[in-house]
């Protein structure tokens, strides 16, 4: 009763470790330790099969790495063909009605538990090879099952010279396997849930949310460090006619457009956020590239934009910390002034983007409150 104690804390202590892992990495991480303390290993790594590409590739690897083993490798990775159990184990015994059971193999090449003697598999020699040269002695690997298919494998090694894991380690595998699945596919939602919050659906730009936390972010790192922020403020014109004309689902292939020129062009400034705002407003926010350099963006995004069918180009207003805009000490002033910048290009019909402290009149504008209840102007900042 002590091991199944022990063993029956274990799952639950690998089943909360999981539960609270805000990252995939940081679930990756926590399945591969959990099952390396739950099965006394020395070593564990998870994988994923990627079957577009035919290869087995590891997320992480942990506990006592051996050199060369990265704990989050970028390019990790055995085709397929050389582990044939991931194609003819994890699929066509599965297809059977079998289950998919956790093997072992030993560096000395006999047989582990749930080896060829059952009948599962072929032999794998190179797991044999790869526990030799990494000096541990066995090793047992448990297939992962996510949405009913192969979704990857578990794999817990111990150091040479310590006990071969057995039948009953195979299946307390299985079991830890099953309980990193569920918590797989618990982060899986709950990124997909994070990608929603922050993203706009229909252009998969981001969204309003994300914008005002990355141009908080950037604010303080000018704040305290100096770093030059920009803020491009775009405005598609004629949307409201091509509704009129050609109907919604027209209207939203131009907004889905103009967001693939907007990431696009973002794309020529480092770690740049392209982001609709709504509507038909979108925005670029930069932390770190000069002004000059957001300015020449801001101008090759016009030029394209003008180049969309059925639209009519953008009025673009831009607002940098690099120009003289005086002191910016929260989101909200870079904002009105980006915003002021974009209402002059949009009056004036540029054809060019309108930049803050290069525009004698942005920074008055920005500053003024409306006139009238009347008034166009809406600057975020400015209202009530």
């Amino acid at each position: 009763m002590g091991e199944d104690d022990a063993r029956l804390r274990a799952v639950v202590s690998l089943a909360q470790t999981m539960a609270a892992a805000y990252t995939p990495r940081e679930s990756w991480r926590a399945a591969a330790l959990g099952a390396c303390d739950a099965l006394g290993g020395s070593f564990a790594a998870l994988s994923v099969w990627e079957r577009g590409r035919g290869r087995l590739r590891v997320l992480v690897n942990a506990g006592q790495r051996a050199e060369g083993e990265e704990e989050f490798p970028e390019e990790e990775a055995y085709p397929v063909h050389e582990f044939p159990e991931i194609t003819e184990f994890l699929h066509e015994r599965w297809a059977g009605g079998g289950e998919p059971d956790a093997w072992v193999e030993t560096a000395d090449g006999l047989p582990g538990a749930g080896g060829p003697a059952r009948g599962a598999r072929p032999y794998c020699h190179q797991r044999v090879a790869a526990l030799r040269r990494r000096g541990r002695g066995c090793c047992v690997v448990a297939p992962i099952v996510l949405h009913g298919r192969a979704w990857g494998e578990l794999y817990v090694a111990r150091q040479a010279g310590r006990p071969v894991f057995d039948r009953d380690d195979a299946n307390f595998a299985t079991v830890l396997a099953a309980v990193v699945a569920s918590g797989i596919a618990q982060t899986e939602r709950l990124e997909e849930v994070r990608k929603l919050a922050f993203t706009d659906p229909l252009t998969g730009l981001a969204n309003r949310r994300a914008v005002d936390i990355r141009l908080d972010e950037a604010v303080e790192a000018h704040r305290t460090a100096g770093v030059v922020v920009s803020l491009v403020v775009c405005d598609l014109n004629g949307l409201k006619a091509v509704n009129d004309t050609h109907g919604h689902a027209v209207g939203d292939r131009l907004l889905e457009r103009f967001g693939s020129v907007l990431s696009l062009c973002g794309a020529m400034l480092p770690d740049a956020l392209a982001a609709r705002l709504g509507g038909d407003e979108f925005c670029l926010v930069a932390d770190g590239p000069e002004a000059d350099d957001v300015v020449g963006v801001a101008a090759e995004l016009c030029d394209r934009a003008a180049a969309i069918e059925l639209g009519n180009g953008v009025a673009c207003g831009v607002a940098s910390t690099g120009d003289p805009i005086g002191p910016v000490r929260s989101a909200r002033r870079l904002f009105r002034l980006a915003d002021a910048a974009q209402y002059r290009a949009k009056a004036a019909r540029s054809l060019r983007p309108v930049v803050a402290g290069r525009d004698g009149e942005v920074i008055r504008l920005a500053d003024s409150p409306p006139k009238s209840a009347h008034d166009r102007r809406r600057l975020r900042g400015n209202r009530p």
